[in-house]
């Protein structure tokens, strides 16, 4: 095959994550979450007390942005900020239990349209694959995990 032609993983990653992420949005509006809220629950149920900065890096969005969509999820009930400790001028933002269960119930959700656009795939192949795209992670990033907002 002419190399010009062959497919360029960079697009094809894009293409996927713009499928997966319509397929994923339309299945959180049952649970009343757009895609970055419910990724800003992910991660701060895994690292309760970000601030916003570090939300909108793990998130891959400017600080603004994260901000907005926290600013939702507070409305919300779902998270609640903090006086940062150790930096008066920051706050952290932690799940409230509401933030807790909505995150529980829509889990399963995310979890089930996963399972099923990947039917068609072996476990092996999946392995492969996820280990194709963290190497890919670490190696843009240098190792780290946030990836730049664009």
């Amino acid at each position: 095959m002419d190399a010009a032609l062959e497919p360029c993983s960079t697009f094809l990653v894009r293409h996927a994550w713009l499928a997966l992420r319509g397929v994923v949005a339309e299945a959180l509006v049952q649970h009343d979450l757009s895609v970055a809220q419910f990724a800003s629950l992910r991660m701060l149920d895994e690292s309760p007390g970000l601030s916003v900065a570090d939300v909108a890096r793990k998130v891959s969005t400017a600080r603004q942005s994260a901000n907005e969509i926290l600013g939702g999820l507070e409305r919300a009930g779902l998270v609640e900020r903090r006086p940062n400790p150790s930096d008066r001028r920051s706050q952290q933002i932690f799940l409230t239990e509401a933030g807790r269960v909505r995150l529980g119930e829509a889990m399963p959700t995310v979890e089930a349209v996963e399972a099923r656009l990947a039917a068609g795939f072996t476990p092996e192949e999946l392995a492969v694959v996820n280990a194709w795209l963290v190497r890919m992670t670490e190696a843009a990033t240098g190792g780290g995990e946030e990836i730049p907002a664009l």
